[in-house]
């Protein structure tokens, strides 16, 4: 948090990691996503800031879906944002971060795999062009 109660912008980058490790281990257990949950690297985060978001107890929403899908990387979008009584989205934060599949153990990238692939696909949603 800084001087003037707001979030600070080096935590948004924790919220999207938390809201993408959810995405992979929660939602999608043992359906072709567990090397993606542990063994990805991030090549690219970009943030869009909107409106500050200012401390309160209440948590934020997070949605995170894909909008690309290659051989050997993949996109995932985010909205950090609140909605009130009326439905009325307030949108802090729209971000989104490249990931690529990496093997540790032979510190190189890999490509997607076809399960994995097939996991991906049920969150895509391409971007408007």
């Amino acid at each position: 948090m800084d001087s003037l109660g707001h979030v600070n912008n080096v935590r948004y980058v924790d919220y999207l990691q938390e809201a993408r490790v959810d995405m992979l281990r929660v939602h999608a257990p043992h359906s072709g996503t567990e090397n993606l949950a542990e063994g990805v690297v991030v090549v690219r985060h970009d943030l869009e800031f909107l409106a500050p978001l200012v401390f309160r107890p209440e948590p934020v929403r997070i949605e995170t879906w894909v909008t690309r899908i290659r051989a050997a990387s993949f996109e995932l979008q985010y909205e950090i944002l609140d909605e009130d009584a009326e439905g009325t989205r307030h949108i802090y934060t729209r971000a989104s971060t490249v990931l690529t599949p990496y093997l540790f153990s032979e510190e190189r990238p890999r490509r997607i795999q076809p399960e994995e692939r097939a996991t991906l696909e049920r969150w895509l949603e391409p971007e408007a062009v």
